[in-house]
């Protein structure tokens, strides 16, 4: 190589500037193909790069589609599940309630007869008009002549109104509290009256709050039958709101799992033993983890027989007796698995005693008579004991959240997809404008190194289109027009593009290319 630099002179700056001006010489002769070169090699990555993102902008719109579609579907399908749930909950109403409206309303017939006719049997009678207040005034009018035989018969007049009046007053009496016995007897009647119209009104206003929630729900229904954009938003919301709800209960979960595999695996290396080694894992190990995994299963499978859980089709199209069935025998496996986890939780206190007495026998340093007293010693026993037995129902509850999760999931992962198929769809059109703009860079740097010939090439053109035009000149110019015209004029070659490898500067794709 330094031979190769010294080939022309001894002096290393002359032979520098040799090799120069040879380099600067080959780089001016092959400048258009060297511009077509870096221009072309732009515009190829940048019209590929945009191809691409195009394509991405196609799978992104899929994407999209994609998720309105499942969440629309999701949406419609919970939406029928709960306009059904209001329709089957009037139904109970209306059974449980107005089923009884022919006897309900025979019994308020009857009783509003019964309170119609002691009404009118407690009428009050117009007392009778007194016929003897003519006879008293009579009486009254005769003149008193003194005659003791007249006075008798006077006095006697007298006693005899006064104790009619007295017995009609009586009679009165007697009436009035007969019409006050029989009022008093209505009371127990308006009572009942009164609590059936209640009970009425409240049948009635629970079902005018259920037609409510029902039209509410079918509004909701419609508009996602529609594929509103309010829906579809409303419906992005409330799945991510479930995705992290249900993330949260299912760590808990797993480190409830955790805590039943620790509270079982000691007591199991006991069972199957220690030493026992499945590939690089121990066999008790495996046996714990396959009680839990059973217990979560029998769990899946109560809640789908209860119909709780929508997860497996194939269980919520049997029918109602089988799936009966099917719960009975995973509830009373689930209860063999937790008796079972209870024994060996007990079992487990109990190789916790062992080793701790066979500690303090090895010790002996103690003593005999530094035998610690257990008095409290079951407290732990019975919460191992209750714990070993409420963990797998605790597990089998693990469903509810896990179809949340799946379902909410569906929605998460295609969210992340759209995120990601934008942000590659970003990086892509900006890598294609940095290569189209470091293509035009080259351009001007492989210019800016060349600038020398590029300068006295310049100073040539504008020399010969200064120069003085002769008669000849003018002949041929009038002669041969087209001659002059082929030539461009200084502005029209300065505002003109880049030389023979011209590209404009945004490079649109072709029709054949998009």
């Amino acid at each position: 190589m330094t031979d190769l630099l010294y080939i022309w002179s001894e002096s290393p700056a002359l032979s520098l500037a040799i090799w120069l001006i040879i380099a600067i010489t080959v780089l001016y002769l092959g400048r258009p193909h060297a511009h077509q070169l870096l221009r072309g090699t732009g515009r190829a990555i940048h019209g590929t790069l945009r191809v691409a993102a195009t394509s991405i902008r196609q799978l992104e719109q899929r994407v999209m589609t994609r998720n309105r579609d499942v969440l629309l579907a999701m949406g419609r399908e919970s939406s029928e599940k709960a306009i059904e749930r209001e329709f089957s909950r009037v139904n109970t109403v209306v059974e449980r309630d107005l089923s009884q409206y022919p006897s309900l309303h025979r019994k308020l017939a009857e009783t509003l007869k019964k309170v119609q006719d002691d009404y009118h049997a407690a009428t009050d009678d117009a007392p009778l008009p007194p016929a003897w207040t003519e006879v008293v005034e009579t009486i009254s009018a005769l003149p008193n002549t003194g005659d003791p035989a007249v006075v008798k018969i006077l006095d006697n007049i007298k006693s005899m109104v006064e104790s009619s009046h007295q017995q009609t007053l009586k009679a009165y009496q007697k009436s009035a509290n007969e019409r006050h016995k029989i009022l008093n007897g209505m009371q127990p009647e308006m009572r009942s009256l009164s609590n059936t119209m209640e009970k009425v009104q409240q049948t009635i206003t629970g079902l005018d709050d259920r037609t409510k929630v029902i039209d509410r729900q079918m509004a909701d229904y419609e508009s996602l039958r529609k594929g509103e954009d309010k829906a579809v938003n409303s419906l992005t919301a409330s799945s991510l709101t479930q995705f992290f709800i249900a993330s949260l209960v299912l760590v808990i979960a797993t480190f409830g799992g955790i805590i039943n595999f620790h509270l079982i695996a000691l007591p199991m290396s006991e069972m199957v033993g220690g030493a026992s080694y499945i590939g690089s894992v121990r066999t008790s190990d495996i046996a714990a983890l396959v009680i839990i995994a059973v217990e979560i299963t029998m769990g899946l499978f109560l809640l789908e027989a209860l119909q709780i859980t929508r997860l497996f089709p194939m269980i919520g199209s049997m029918d109602d007796k089988m799936r009966k069935r099917m719960a009975i025998a995973a509830f009373t496996i689930l209860v063999i698995f937790a008796s079972i986890e209870a024994s060996l939780a007990y079992m487990r206190d109990l190789l916790a005693l062992d080793r701790e007495a066979l500690a303090q026998s090895l010790a002996g340093a103690a003593g005999a008579g530094a035998a610690v007293e257990h008095s409290f010693r079951w407290i732990p026993s019975i919460g191992q004991l209750v714990l070993g037995f409420i963990l797998p129902f605790a597990l089998a509850f693990v469903a509810i959240p896990l179809e949340a999760f799946v379902h909410s999931l569906r929605t998460v992962l295609g969210l992340v997809a759209l995120g990601v198929l934008r942000a590659l769809r970003l990086l892509v059109r900006l890598i294609g404008g940095i290569a189209n703009h470091f293509s035009k860079m080259l351009v001007s740097l492989y210019d800016l190194f060349i600038m020398l010939p590029l300068g006295i090439e310049r100073l040539i053109k504008e020399r010969r289109d200064h120069a003085p035009v002769n008669s000849d000149t003018a002949d041929d110019s009038t002669e041969k027009p087209h001659a002059k015209v082929a030539k461009p004029t200084k502005e029209k070659r300065r505002a003109a593009p880049e030389s023979s490898g011209e590209f404009d500067a945004d490079m649109p794709l072709t029709a054949r290319e998009a």
